[in-house]
């Protein structure tokens, strides 16, 4: 039995991620925005169609897979750059976020998604009255 302790990082499992079982699963790229009202996530998602997306709020956490359809099926392929598969990626969420109201959209390849700050952790501006 090998020694995974000293075996070279290649060679070892990292524990703190969960194993990918299936073959083509992609990291995409995201930004993050935020505002006085909101989150904002921007995913770039190129070939995910609108109904291809499994987007969840469960337990504090953000989980977004888009599934890709192959797009090469029966064509004869002259050059391969662009690589096909589906998309993941978790991001925890801090309870400061009203679930309730997170709504999503996409258009051209890039989801969007509103993470609605709730009522209590909004900033809010007091107005200072003059004394007599």
């Amino acid at each position: 039995m090998t020694d995974l302790a000293n075996a070279p990082a290649k060679d070892r499992a990292d524990a703190s991620r969960p194993e990918v079982t299936h073959s083509a699963q992609f990291t995409p790229r995201v930004d993050i925005v935020e505002s006085d009202e909101e989150l904002t996530l921007y995913a770039d998602l190129p070939g995910v169609p609108a109904d291809g997306f499994d987007l969840r709020y469960e337990q504090g956490q953000l989980l977004l897979h888009g599934r890709v359809r192959p797009r090469l099926a029966g064509k004869r392929l002259l050059l391969h750059e662009y690589d096909e598969g589906d998309f993941y990626r978790a991001f925890t969420i801090h309870e400061s976020i009203d679930s309730t109201r997170i709504a999503a959209e996409c258009k051209n390849g890039v989801l969007t998604v509103h993470l609605p700050k709730a009522e209590a952790v909004k900033p809010r501006q007091i107005n200072v009255k003059a004394g007599a």
